[in-house]
């Protein structure tokens, strides 16, 4: 069993950026994801929307990067 004192920095500040981003997203909309104003529907709706904007991060991400590392695939090494 792990030790129970131990601590993951990663997963603190993951835990921190969510409480950040909580932050933000209740300064901004005036709610929480506690609503019950939305349907299923909705719900996977937002949820789409908002995958759909992370791959678009990571296509720009992977156009910056193949330039730099000369890696035109994640299975290449240099």
């Amino acid at each position: 069993m792990a030790d129970a004192t131990l601590t993951d920095s990663i997963v603190a500040s993951v835990i921190e950026k969510f409480k950040s981003r909580s932050a933000v997203g209740i300064a901004k909309y005036g709610t929480t994801l506690d609503r019950t104003d939305l349907g299923i529907l909705d719900w996977i709706q937002h949820a789409q929307e908002e995958l759909m904007d992370g791959i678009l991060y990571l296509e720009k991400l992977k156009k910056t990067l193949t330039p730099v590392t000369g890696l035109n695939s994640v299975n290449e090494s240099k």
